[in-house]
């Protein structure tokens, strides 16, 4: 593709052409990502939608980017400079593709997270660059065992895909010959390397009708915008320093809790999150990189400062991140990090936690806190290999005027739900659950979100299986009032004469064929005190099968003789959902 050499009236852009240009970068970064989707191959991906897209300037501030992942913007906010530090400018081309996953060498939270990215190049000049970041179904490693950085897949650090337009075929050889499934890779890189292509024609197009002195001159009037917007919104928050502290239920490897502490300091327009006395980096693969930490801040902060503030450096511009080096918030090399995502769901929460002291109509209570989920690794009938991985859904806390949604993903992940048909066309399994789980929502006037209960049958023997989670022993908190919600369990074989608790993580499965593993995945906090919620609510809940009738009476205050006739109505399908 060759880019435009059009230029444009300089000087300050009208308010007009600022808000198309704004809304076509935008419309740029989320068709990248639809491409992306539609061109995949692999599950993840084409059916869960796991992948990110946005459009940086040429020093790596984030000028666009589509709704998505917004923890995946952890694996962009360093990229633009880690490419600097390896390639001097006069060395990037036109046709340039830039590959990396490395946590710690700028551009990626954990191996999983392939991010590419192309220079927009005007004139013989970088103007831009557009990114991706897809989440691989199976990018090498072990499978077995408690993982570390080097068995978590194959480490990629930034370097050159494509030169000028050319594949370079040593490298991309290199990475497929260290994963099970390269034919599913190769498909997803390329899947990547069009959506880049896309982004590049957009901006071609911005740049031929608007010229490139307009197009840098909406780019820094926007970034202004989203600042005022920012300093505006942060002067309805009560200034001060506000503290909060939850704790990760042990890291797979030991059990004892993790805490992760914050200080919220609101002051002068700009808002400090400073994380000192977070529990150091640990051993098992939870630890959050800084740059999976400033995503999960800005996403948690976004969401109360102003929920319509546009995610750029503008916004970024106001908020502060302090997390010491060598903290699970802050991980160091080789620490392992395939899991980050659960760490990152508690940096929400503790973030809301702090501001619910001075704003709680703005906050929700605490949602499941976690990105539960199942990696199976094996073999087919024909011998050939199956990697999935599934991230599922819990329950969304609830606020001052609503109930929290229920089985749904929160916070700094946006994936689907797989349907059922799509999962077991593709791999040798079968899923015998699929509910909502009763009791879970954490009761109040108004009711924590459900967890959900996903069960699978193995069709196929030596299945490697990895289970990833959070909150089976502490329990999403309430707010106002409101109680706490279901935690999770992991149950293998659970209808049988032998079934077994496991943890939330384990690390070191082996499923023989007609085994089946149970995820409860948990709930979320509820808001204000229960005895408040709308009586037909309550009753409500009791028919839908989401309260059971003991939980009515003892909780909600129904009558035995108002639950027993409401429950006439459920599903008669109760679960045991321990709340802590």
């Amino acid at each position: 593709m060759t880019n435009s050499n059009a230029t444009a009236n300089a000087g300050q852009p009208d308010p007009i052409t600022t808000e198309v240009v704004g809304s076509s970068l935008i419309a740029a970064a989320s068709e990248m990502g639809e491409v992306l989707v539609r061109a995949a191959f692999s599950t993840n991906i084409k059916e869960r939608r796991d992948t990110s897209a946005a459009v940086l300037d040429p020093t790596g501030d984030t000028i666009a980017q589509a709704s998505h992942i917004p923890l995946h913007m952890g694996s962009m906010l360093g990229l633009v400079h880690a490419i600097h530090e390896r390639y001097p400018v006069s060395d990037i081309e036109l046709g340039d593709v830039f590959i990396t996953n490395d946590p710690y060498s700028g551009g990626g939270t954990h191996l999983p997270d392939v991010t590419l990215a192309a220079p927009f190049i005007v004139d013989g000049e970088v103007t831009a660059f557009v990114a991706n970041v897809a989440h691989h179904g199976e990018i090498g490693g072990s499978n077995s065992g408690v993982p570390d950085i080097y068995s978590e897949g194959t480490r990629i650090p930034l370097i050159r895909l494509h030169r000028a337009g050319q594949l370079n075929t040593d490298v991309m050889d290199l990475i497929l010959a260290n994963c099970r499934l390269p034919n599913e890779r190769l498909a997803d890189f390329r899947a990547q390397v069009a959506s880049l292509n896309m982004g590049l024609q957009r901006l071609d197009e911005l740049v031929a009708r608007y010229g490139v002195d307009t197009l840098h001159a909406c780019l820094r009037r926007l970034e202004e915008q989203a600042e005022t917007q920012s300093r505006a919104g942060i002067a309805t928050i009560p200034e001060g320093t506000h503290e909060f502290s939850d704790r990760m239920d042990g890291d797979g490897v030991d059990d004892d809790p993790v805490p992760i502490t914050v200080a919220v300091t609101v002051a002068e327009g700009q808002i400090t999150c400073d994380f000192a006395g977070s529990a150091p980096q640990v051993r098992g693969p939870i630890n959050l990189p800084y740059y999976a930490t400033m995503a999960s801040v800005y996403y948690a902060l976004k969401a109360v400062i102003d929920p319509t503030l546009p995610a750029n450096s503008g916004f970024y511009r106001t908020i502060r991140v302090l997390a010491p080096e060598g903290t699970i918030v802050n991980c160091l090399p080789p620490s392992p990090c395939l899991f980050r995502s659960d760490t990152a769901q508690r940096i929400v929460e503790v973030v809301l936690g702090a501001l619910a002291q001075v704003i709680p109509e703005r906050v929700t209570a605490a949602s499941n806190g976690a990105v539960s989920g199942v990696y199976f690794l094996g073999r087919r009938a024909d011998d050939s290999y199956y990697a999935y991985i599934e991230t599922l859904g819990g329950g969304m806390g609830a606020g001052a005027h609503n109930d929290g949604a229920d089985g749904v993903q929160v916070h700094t992940t946006n994936t689907s739900n797989l349907p059922v048909e799509a999962l077991e066309l593709e791999y040798p399994m079968l899923v015998e659950r699929y509910e909502l789980a009763p009791d879970s929502g954490g009761p109040g006037r108004h009711r924590g979100g459900m967890g959900i209960v996903r069960e699978y049958r193995m069709l196929a023997g030596d299945a490697q299986v990895r289970t990833k989670g959070d909150r089976d022993r502490t329990a999403p908190w309430g707010l106002a009032g409101g109680l706490s919600g279901g935690v999770s369990r992991v149950v293998r074989n659970a209808d049988t004469a032998d079934p077994t608790e496991l943890r939330a993580k384990e690390y070191d499965l082996l499923l023989d064929a007609g085994e089946t593993l149970r995820i409860v995945t948990p709930g979320a906090g509820g808001y204000g005190p229960p005895e408040e919620r709308d009586h037909e609510a309550v009753l409500r809940d009791v028919r839908e099968g989401k309260v059971s009738p003991a939980v009515a009476m003892d909780v909600y205050g129904l009558t035995a003789e108002e639950a027993t006739e409401a429950s006439r109505f459920g599903s008669g399908d109760e679960q045991d959902i321990t709340r802590t």
